[in-house]
């Protein structure tokens, strides 16, 4: 395959560009308009190998500094001009790059193989779970609605008493090979769309699919201490493949919602623990919330409003097995809004022992018909 467009352009990055971002690029493009994704879309099979062609020469260094200096034209006049007759020719040329987009994302290789029975799709669900929940674990009943393959027809498609009867125009092959200009291109097969067979007597319960849509329930087992964002892979539970080949997985999101008192960062937990004025002077022994068991916390005497208690090994747990993180209080000290009269005296005598503290209080003084009652007491007794 050629292209006139500059190759800077189709991967899209800048002409100073390093092989990182080249390569992350490459890898972008290749997810986005891989042929397994876009099976009835020749135009993203277009795409995928002109991005291929534009990474195969500017991954090159030397092909690159030509192309800088010279363009495509350099490029032919030193006789490393590229083009790729065939998907597989890609895949020859970029075995590492394809291995870490197709593998590493999908977490298995890669699924090609278009003259045999093609692999399942993958499926994608969401659910939320609650910080407790990932804090001891769950278990999920996830209700899904999956295509699976039809009963009556076993996945052909086919009338019962019928058989699909193989492609007239690409000969069972699942491809066919055009011609364009002085290149000729492997491309899906547009009447069979890849499969090599046609059904001329479709299933009246399928309607020629091979698939019908059924609820069913997968149970998700969730280990403690996952994080928002985490991804689970189910083996076997995604689309079912054609007859003889294996199902693809299901990939389950977890999004875990936030808690009203406790808040994650990495594997510490932090929470807010109020005390009273009394509690943070004298120092107290409390019992403290946390997601398991309560926890008995000792509050030091002379704590200050925003002091850290530390409660090692009671965060949330580790997956890969470095051990629980920690459980954090934040202390809050607690002003009561209103006093009784003798919790009002005793803080009076407490100010006069914090001078100079002392002299800062200013005592709240009588309102005008106090002071009136007060008088008419005092004439009272005169």
């Amino acid at each position: 395959m050629a292209t006139d467009r500059d190759y800077y352009e189709i991967l899209g990055v800048a002409r100073s560009a390093s092989e990182k971002d080249l390569k992350r690029a490459y890898q972008k493009l290749a997810l986005k308009f891989h042929p397994d994704r876009n099976p009835d879309d020749p135009a993203a099979e277009e795409r995928f190998k002109e991005a291929s062609e534009a990474y195969e020469v500017l991954a090159n260094p030397e092909k690159r500094q030509i192309y800088d200096q010279f363009g495509k034209e350099g490029l032919r006049g030193r006789g490393m001009g590229t083009h790729f007759d065939d998907v597989s020719e890609i895949f020859s040329n970029f075995g590492d790059v394809f291995s870490e987009v197709f593998g590493d994302i999908f977490g298995q290789g890669r699924r090609r193989g278009r003259r045999g029975p093609r692999p399942g799709n993958d499926l994608r669900h969401d659910i939320e779970i609650s910080l407790d929940e990932a804090f001891a674990g769950a278990r999920k009943e996830l209700n899904l609605e999956t295509p699976v393959t039809c009963a009556e027809c076993q996945g052909t498609g086919a009338k019962a008493g019928s058989q699909p009867q193989t492609c007239s125009a690409c000969k069972g092959a699942g491809q066919v090979r055009v011609a364009q200009g002085f290149f000729v291109l492997t491309t899906t097969c547009p009447e069979c769309h890849g499969q090599g067979a046609v059904v001329r007597d479709p299933c009246p319960k399928c309607r020629g699919r091979g698939r019908v849509a059924e609820d069913r329930k997968v149970t998700l087992r969730i280990p403690p201490g996952v994080d928002d964002g985490v991804r689970m892979r189910v083996q076997g539970e995604g689309e079912p493949g054609d007859p003889g080949a294996p199902p693809g997985d299901l990939y389950v999101f977890l999004h875990v919602t936030p808690h009203p008192q406790f808040h994650r960062e990495g594997r510490d937990l932090h929470a807010l623990l109020p005390v009273t004025f009394s509690q943070a002077a004298l120092g107290a022994t409390l019992d403290a919330p946390s997601l398991g068991e309560p926890r008995e916390v000792k509050v030091p005497a002379g704590s200050q409003p925003g002091d850290e208690l530390r409660v090692r090994g009671a965060g949330m747990p580790s997956l890969n097995g470095t051990g629980p993180g920690d459980l954090i209080y934040h202390l809050k000290v607690v002003v009561p809004k209103s006093l009784s009269r003798r919790q009002r005296e005793l803080i009076k005598e407490l100010a006069k022992e914090e001078s100079p503290i002392a002299e800062q209080v200013t005592e709240e003084k009588p309102g005008f018909f106090e002071r009136l009652g007060q008088m008419l007491c005092e004439d009272g007794k005169a």
